[in-house]
């Protein structure tokens, strides 16, 4: 099942697979340093419950289909907004990290709920697996 998972993942455009490994994960997990901070346990929960929740859609899959935006939609929806409308006080590197948390996931965002909508509609291939 790990091979799967890893065979799809490395099927991903390029582009995908820097994103997410090198942007996207590590932002997200990076909330977990500022859980000490103004609204940082929410924040940080919020953050990597969305990631969590794909771990049961990626092993019913063995991979990555755009299913995987589904778990996004509510934790990073409202996590987007608290950080765009009601964000904690915040000073320095944390400020500067709850921009970039916001943006990053802004960006997820804007693929994820196309995606999950093209996955309803009937779009089911999984990355790296013949039909």
């Amino acid at each position: 099942m790990i091979k799967d998972i890893w065979t799809s993942f490395r099927a991903l455009p390029a582009w995908v697979q820097i994103w997410v490994a090198l942007v996207l994960a590590p932002v997200n997990m990076a909330t977990l340093l500022f859980i000490n901070q103004p609204g940082g346990l929410l924040i940080a929960g919020l953050a990597n419950l969305a990631m969590m929740l794909n771990m049961p859609v990626m092993l019913r899959e063995r991979g990555f289909s755009k299913l995987m935006g589904l778990p996004h939609l509510i934790p990073w929806t409202i996590l987007v907004y608290i950080l765009a409308f009601d964000r904690p006080a915040a000073e320095g590197l944390y400020d500067g990290f709850l921009t970039l948390l916001l943006v990053t996931n802004s960006i997820s965002l804007l693929f994820d709920y196309p995606d999950t909508l093209r996955w309803f509609k009937g779009e089911r291939a999984v990355a790296g697996r013949k039909a």
